[in-house]
């Protein structure tokens, strides 16, 4: 295969598997403040359609009519994208109560803004299947582990052939074999390796 296109083939997987592993981490952890969650249900529709990749900004104040994601009261583990349809004050503290837009009722409990994730700005259709199969473990293995393991194979090889081949090519100078020579002093042969690996770089990279 031509060189350049497998060069294009491995810079391509690499930017994936740097991309998905982001998105794996987006989920627990904010990345460039921003966090990613995948959308379930379809209680967001026509707006936000099932399987939807949202993104979401902690911001400090929200009003009605913003979309944001917030934790579930019964399980937190899970969290709910929903419309905030009113907000109220209670105790002097602002409470936000929420509603699908394809749902016929408001949630059945409002909640405080420090439970609030952030507020949804961008969507993006269906690529939450794929992110969700991402962050489960047989995800994890197929979409960033085999193609991680096979890149990092691939240029391991890729540097023991050019080596070899510089090696081969050095030694039928007169130079080198004085340098690698069993009377050599050892920085000799060590300035000469690192010269060598030097050059296998700049091939490969």
């Amino acid at each position: 295969m031509n060189p350049k296109i497998v060069k294009i083939i491995n810079i391509t997987v690499l930017v994936l598997i740097v991309l998905f592993g982001l998105l794996v981490l987006s989920a627990k952890y904010s990345v460039l403040g921003t966090r990613l969650f995948v959308v379930k249900s379809g209680s967001m529709e026509p707006a936000i359609k099932t399987g939807s990749l949202v993104f979401d900004k902690k911001l400090s104040e929200y009003k009605v009519g913003d979309v944001i994601t917030f934790n579930d009261r019964e399980d937190t583990s899970k969290t709910i994208t929903h419309r905030i349809s009113k907000m109220e004050k209670q105790n002097d503290v602002a409470m936000f109560l929420t509603k699908g837009d394809a749902n016929d009722s408001e949630d059945s409990y409002a909640i405080s803004q420090d439970r609030i994730i952030g507020k949804s700005y961008f969507s993006i259709p269906y690529l939450g299947y794929i992110v969700g199969f991402a962050r489960t473990p047989v995800g994890l293995i197929f979409l960033i582990v085999i193609p991680a393991t096979i890149l990092i194979y691939e240029e391991i090889n890729k540097i023991r052939r050019e080596f070899a081949i510089i090696v081969e090519e050095r030694r039928k100078s007169r130079e080198y074999r004085q340098e690698m020579s069993p009377s050599a002093g050892f920085g000799t042969k060590v300035k000469r390796f690192l010269s060598i690996l030097w050059e296998v770089l700049h091939r490969t990279i």
